[in-house]
């Protein structure tokens, strides 16, 4: 072995490879919590937010964009433009302006959700609908 090259304790490695799958862990359960209580608040199932492409069509629903929307989800590239229109929606169907909606909702989205999840933000119906009945 050659002498220069740093050596790192295996054992180490671990604990932070560990330490890392813990915090990661962590992540993913405070995002699932805070969609089931954004969804709960919207007046949708909670437990969408566990359901993979069903949870997306909830969140279009509450957006008040139509569910063939989810197609363009699946979209690359286009689907990140579709998650700024669609935050946006959010954010006025929450009471908040667009600012939020850009900000907070779609480059922060696991800090503005919880806003929404655990704030005083009331869901006043989907925004993108405009007055319109939804067609779902």
């Amino acid at each position: 072995m050659d002498p220069t090259t740093p050596q790192i304790d295996p054992n180490a490695a671990a604990g932070i490879g560990i330490v890392g799958t813990i915090i990661y862990l962590a992540f993913i359960v405070f995002g699932i919590v805070v969609f089931w209580k954004t969804f709960t608040k919207a007046g949708q199932p909670g437990w969408a937010a566990i359901i993979p492409f069903y949870n997306i069509y909830v969140w279009l629903k509450v957006a008040g964009r139509p569910g063939w929307w989810l197609i363009l989800m699946l979209i690359p590239f286009v689907n990140v433009i579709m998650a700024l229109i669609v935050s946006m929606d959010i954010s006025k169907s929450f009471g908040k302006d667009s600012v939020f909606g850009v900000v907070g909702l779609w480059l922060f989205s696991i800090i503005g959700y919880a806003i929404l999840a655990f704030g005083g933000a009331q869901y006043r119906g989907p925004a993108a609908l405009g007055g319109q009945q939804a067609a779902y």
